[in-house]
C-alpha cells in the first residue's frame, strides 16, 4: 500500500477529470473580481446621489440669490416697497407656500437610492475575518519572498500592471492586525513603516505618530529589546508628556534596568545567565509554526533551492512525444520537456487551448468553495490559515470539451483515468471510501501565467516547477511497487503577483495494473 502524496499549499489554481472524473479548480480571484465590479457599481450609485445633491444645492442658491437682491432692496425702505399692491401680494405668497416648498427641498433626502444600493450590496463585503485573511496573506508574502516593508509599500513588485502604494494608515492597520495575533515581530515591522512615512511628510487625518510609538516601543519590548523600547517611549512622551500609558512603560522599564544594572554591578553573570540575557535581547523573527520545511520550502518559492548539478542537466531533454505510439499522436506528436530527472517531472507544451482553459475556468467559477485540509489530529476536514484558494469539482460528461481533456491525459500518459477522484469526499479516508487505491499520479494544466510567485516545489529534492499557461507538468507519487515517493512531496508557492488557475488530476491506482506493472525489484 502506497501513501498520499499531497501535500498542497496552492493561493490560487484549478483541477481537472477524467471521463468520469472531476476536476478541482482553485482561485481567490473569482470573487474578488465580484467585488471589484460591485465597487465600480457603488462608486456609480455615489456619483448619482453626489449629481442629486448638487443639482438641489443649486436650486437652493437661485432662490438665496434671487431673494438676497429682493431683500436688500425691500428693507432699504419698507413702506414705499410695500406700497406696491404686486410687491404685497408677492411677500404674502412666499412667506405663505414658497418658504414651505424651499423648506421641503432642504429636507429631502437624495440618498435613498445610495443607501438602498448599499444596503443590497453590503451583503457581499468582507467582513473583519476576510480583512485579517488578507493581511496574513500580505505577511506571508513579505516573509517567503524576503520583502522589506517599504519595498511593500511603495508597490515595487515585479511584474506588477496596477503599481500602488500603501499609506501610512494602511501600514498602521497591518500592524494592529499582526499585535492582536501577537505576531510582535511582524507589528515592528509594519509599525516602523507607518512612522517613517509619517516622518517623511505623509498626511494622515485618522493616525498619529503617538499612536504608532505606543503600538511600536510595546511591540520591540516583547520581543526584548529594552535599550530600543524605552527609547521609543522617551520620544512618545515628547509628542504626548500626559499619556498615561507611556508614562507607567517607562518606569517600569527603567526599574526593570536599575534591577539589570544593580546585578551586574553585584556579581559577573554565570554562562547561563548570559546565555539567557543575549536570548532575550534577540528578535524572534517570523513564525514558523505552520509548514515543516518551511525554510526550504521558501527558498525554492524565490528560485533559490538546490541547482541541479551541469551533469545531471545534461540528462534533460525536449522531444517530441506520440504518447508509446499512440494512434492519435504518430503523425502530430506532442511537445514534451524533462523538467526533473529524480523524481521524474515532464512538461507537457501547448497541450490545452486558451478556448478550453477559458470553457473550464467559466464552467468552475459558480462552484468555486474555499479549499479544505484535514485536520491530522481530529481527522476534521477545515479550513487551513495559509491555504487560501477555493475549488470547484468538474465532471466529464457535464461537458465535451471537459471530457475530450480527460481522453487526453489518458492517451498521454496511459494510465486508466476511469478510477480517478470523483468527487470531493469530506471523510478523513476518502481514497478508502472511493475504493480505487491510492493516488497514483498527478497531472498538473498550468491555466494561467503568472507575474511573481506561484511556483510549484518539491521541498525532498530541491525542485520548483514555474507555471506556464497551456503547459502541464506529470509525475508519479509511487513507485511501481506501491510504495509512496517521498520525494514527489510538494507545495504550491503564495502568487505574489496576478493570479494563478491551475487544473489538477489526481490518477488511482485501480485499473492501472497493465498499464504499469510492478517490476521485479522491490526496491522500484
Amino acid at each position: 500500500m502506497g501513501l498520499t502524496m499531497s501535500w498542497c499549499l496552492l493561493l490560487l489554481g484549478v483541477l481537472l477529470p477524467a471521463s468520469s472524473a472531476y476536476t478541482d479548480f482553485f482561485t481567490s480571484i473569482g470573487h474578488m473580481t465580484d467585488l471589484i465590479h460591485t465597487e465600480k457599481d457603488l462608486v456609480t450609485s455615489l456619483k448619482d446621489y453626489i449629481k442629486a445633491e448638487e443639482s438641489k444645492l443649486e436650486q437652493i442658491k437661485k432662490w438665496a440669490e434671487k431673494l438676497d437682491k429682493l431683500t436688500d432692496t425691500a428693507t432699504k425702505d419698507p413702506e414705499g416697497f410695500l406700497g406696491h399692491p404686486v410687491n404685497a401680494f408677492k411677500l404674502m405668497k412666499r412667506l405663505n407656500t414658497e418658504w414651505s416648498e424651499l423648506e421641503n427641498l432642504v429636507l429631502k433626502d437624495m440618498s435613498d437610492g445610495f443607501i438602498s444600493n448599499m444596503t443590497i450590496q453590503r451583503q457581499y463585503f468582507p467582513n473583519d475575518e476576510d480583512q485579517t485573511g488578507a493581511a496574513k496573506a500580505l505577511l506571508r508574502l513579505q516573509d517567503t519572498y524576503n520583502l522589506d516593508t517599504d519595498t511593500l509599500s511603495r508597490g515595487n513588485l515585479p511584474g506588477v500592471k496596477h503599481k500602488t502604494f500603501l499609506t501610512a494608515e494602511d501600514c498602521f492597520e497591518l500592524g494592529k492586525i499582526a499585535y492582536t495575533e501577537a505576531d510582535y515581530y511582524h507589528t515592528e515591522l509594519w509599525m516602523e513603516q507607518a512612522l517613517k512615512q509619517l516622518d517623511d511628510g505623509e498626511v494622515s487625518s485618522s493616525i498619529d505618530k503617538v499612536s504608532v510609538l505606543d503600538y511600536l516601543s510595546y511591540a520591540v519590548y516583547q520581543q526584548g529589546d529594552l535599550d530600543k523600547a524605552m527609547i521609543l517611549t522617551k520620544r512618545l512622551l515628547e509628542l504626548d508628556p500626559e499619556h498615561q500609558r507611556a508614562n507607567g512603560n517607562l518606569k517600569y522599564f527603567e526599574y526593570i534596568m536599575s534591577k539589570e544594572k544593580e546585578k551586574e554591578a553585584n556579581k559577573s553573570l554565570s554562562e547561563t545567565d548570559e546565555k539567557t540575557g543575549k536570548e532575550s535581547k534577540s528578535k524572534k523573527g517570523p513564525s514558523k509554526d505552520y509548514l515543516p520545511e518551511r525554510q526550504k520550502y521558501e527558498m525554492l518559492c524565490r528560485g533559490e533551492g538546490l541547482k541541479m548539478t551541469p551533469r545531471r542537466q545534461k540528462k534533460l531533454f525536449c522531444r517530441y512525444y506520440d504518447g508509446n505510439r499512440n494512434p492519435k499522436y504518430i503523425l502530430r506528436p506532442v511537445k514534451q520537456e524533462d523538467e526533473w530527472d529524480r523524481p521524474r517531472i515532464v512538461r507537457f507544451v501547448e497541450i490545452i487551448s486558451d478556448e478550453e482553459i477559458e470553457t473550464v475556468k467559466e464552467l468552475a467559477k459558480p462552484r468555486l468553495r474555499r479549499a479544505t485540509i484535514s485536520n491530522p489530529i481530529t481527522g476534521v476536514l477545515e479550513t487551513a490559515h495559509y491555504r487560501i484558494s477555493k475549488s470547484a469539482w468538474l465532471s466529464g460528461y457535464e461537458n465535451p470539451i471537459v471530457a475530450r481533456i480527460n481522453t487526453r491525459i489518458q492517451d498521454l500518459t496511459g494510465l486508466d483515468v476511469s478510477t480517478a477522484e470523483e468527487l470531493q469526499k469530506d471523510e478523513p479516508d476518502a481514497f478508502k471510501e472511493l475504493g480505487t487505491g491510492n493516488r497514483i499520479a498527478t497531472w498538473l494544466f498550468y491555466m494561467s501565467d503568472v507575474s511573481a510567485g506561484g511556483a510549484t516545489v518539491f521541498p525532498e529534492v530541491g525542485a520548483s516547477v514555474w507555471p506556464r499557461k497551456g503547459t502541464a507538468v506529470f509525475w508519479y507519487n509511487l513507485f511501481p511497487s506501491g510504495e509512496g515517493d517521498y520525494s514527489t512531496r510538494h507545495a504550491a508557492c503564495p502568487v505574489l503577483v496576478g493570479n494563478k488557475w491551475v487544473s489538477n488530476k489526481w490518477i488511482h491506482e485501480r485499473g492501472q495494473e497493465f498499464r504499469r506493472p510492478c517490476t521485479l525489484s522491490e526496491f522500484d
